[in-house]
Order: structure tokens, then C-alpha cells, then sequence
């Protein structure tokens, strides 16, 4: 009996050990694939992100007052723009993930959620180094200032990230099942800016209206970074226990599908 039982943990240890040398594998993979092997174009993982938050930051900066509802403009972009980034790249990056990386899944170790799962993580490592990267410059340049909970603004982004790996894995499947779905897919993601919580918060809109935008756990997500920046002169709004029911019942149908999205892939 004790043998069994201590046979078990090995074995499970073994094989979670296992899958993550999978992921990583994927990952250089498609790092490689991305950007080459040559010189240092693995650096655009970081590199286009900071493009993109930077770009935009100091757009707004430029064109915008300095505060917004008593905060600095730059700090509402950075804390916005950069899990809008992470979301909307892991859900690019899973469109007809598996059309393109189909023949990999005649190895019986690579199944369908290990290639989202390492296209997830090198965007989400990615977005993350270059929001580091963006705020860092902007704090030192005197338009921010550091935040004031690293532990909310943490449980912020953990939870954003677990959001952005459901959706991935929903959009992944959906898009391999349904061609529709995958020609919808940038028109839905430009169409849900205004109610991703990237660029307002809560409490500024009017009562009647804030339960609508607090049904998305994107918004959720984003109050809990904003107060971690701010603190509670940012007067965040949100509600812990149905972020975390939301993004969990989300991430349950993401696997579903992903199970059984495999007799949908076209290996060309």
C-alpha cells in the first residue's frame, strides 16, 4: 500500500515535469518561427509590445490634459494598455493556432492545450517585460509614480492573465471549428475597446450604467491594477469573488472545447 501510494506523486511529478519541457519546446518553437534565428530577433517578444504601449502613452500624453479624473493620464494608459495588449495578442496569436502547428500533434506528447498554452505564456512574459520596461521609463521620466499595492496590482494582473489564457483556448477552438468565427474574430476584439476597461474606470460612469461594464472580467482585472497603481483615490470597483467565479467558469470552457476541438484540425 505505502508503495503505491508513493509511486502516485512520482509519477504525476513526472509527468507535469514533462509537459512544461513541451511548453517550453513550443515556445522556442515559435519564437524562432516568429522572429528567426538570427541576430537578436527573439527580443521583439518584448520589442513589439513596447511599441505598442509606448506609442500609445505618449500619444496620449502628447494630446491629453495631465490628469483624468485626478489621475495621471500616463499611468491610466500604461495600467490599461498593457493587459488591453496581453489579451487581445493571446487572442491573435490563438486564432487557427492549431491549423498551424496541426502536425505537431502527431507527437504523443504535444496536445492541443500545450500549444495555446505556450503561445499564451509568450505573450503574456512578453507583455508583461515591456509594461515593466514602459512604466519603469515613465517613472523615471516624472510621469508616474511607482505603485502604491504591488500585491492587488499583482493579484490584478494574475488574475488578466488566467482571463486572457480562457478566452484564448475559447477562440482557439471556436475558430477551428467555425470559419465565421474566425473571420469575426479582430472586428469583435476592436468592437469590445470601450467596454474592456483600458481607458475609464467605474466610477466614472454614471450608476445606472457600471453594472453593465462589471460583467466583463476584463474590467475587474483592470480596477484591481489601478487601485494596486493608485491606491483608493482611484475609487476602483470591483468584486474579487466574481472575477474569480467568472474567470473560472470561462477557463472550464476553454479546456472543454479544447478537448474536443482535436477531430476539428486539418493537418495540411
Amino acid at each position: 500500500m505505502s508503495s503505491g501510494l508513493s509511486y502516485r506523486p512520482t509519477t504525476l511529478r513526472h509527468a507535469f515535469l514533462l509537459q512544461m519541457r513541451v511548453i517550453w519546446a513550443l515556445m522556442m518553437r515559435e519564437i524562432h518561427t516568429r522572429f528567426g534565428r538570427e541576430n537578436i530577433g527573439f527580443l521583439w517578444v518584448i520589442g513589439e509590445p513596447i511599441l505598442f504601449c509606448s506609442g500609445v502613452a505618449i500619444m496620449w500624453t502628447a494630446i491629453r490634459p495631465p490628469h483624468e479624473h485626478g489621475l495621471p493620464i500616463t499611468a491610466i494608459v500604461i495600467t490599461g494598455y498593457v493587459p488591453l495588449t496581453m489579451w487581445r495578442h493571446s487572442i491573435q496569436r490563438s486564432v487557427k493556432a492549431y491549423e498551424a502547428n496541426g502536425s505537431l500533434l502527431f507527437h504523443r506528447q504535444v496536445t492541443p492545450l500545450d500549444i495555446i498554452v505556450a503561445r499564451w505564456a509568450l505573450e503574456v512574459l512578453g507583455t508583461l517585460m515591456a509594461g515593466l520596461l514602459v512604466g519603469s521609463g515613465a517613472i523615471l521620466g516624472g510621469y508616474m509614480k511607482p505603485p502604491l499595492h504591488w500585491g492587488i496590482l499583482y493579484a490584478g494582473l494574475g488574475f488578466h492573465a488566467m482571463f486572457c489564457l480562457a478566452t484564448a483556448l475559447i477562440f482557439a477552438a471556436l475558430t477551428e471549428m467555425s470559419e465565421t468565427v474566425e473571420k469575426i474574430v479582430g472586428i469583435a476584439t476592436y468592437l469590445s475597446l470601450p467596454f474592456s476597461g483600458a481607458f475609464s474606470m467605474v466610477a466614472w460612469l454614471p450608476q445606472k450604467d457600471r453594472w453593465a461594464m462589471l460583467c466583463a472580467p476584463s474590467v475587474e482585472n483592470m480596477e484591481m491594477i489601478r487601485e494596486g497603481q493608485f491606491g483608493s483615490t482611484a475609487h476602483p470597483i470591483y468584486d474579487i469573488n466574481y472575477d474569480f467565479w467568472a474567470t473560472l467558469t470561462l477557463l472550464l470552457i476553454g479546456i472543454y472545447l479544447t478537448l474536443r476541438v482535436r477531430r476539428h484540425i486539418v493537418v495540411q
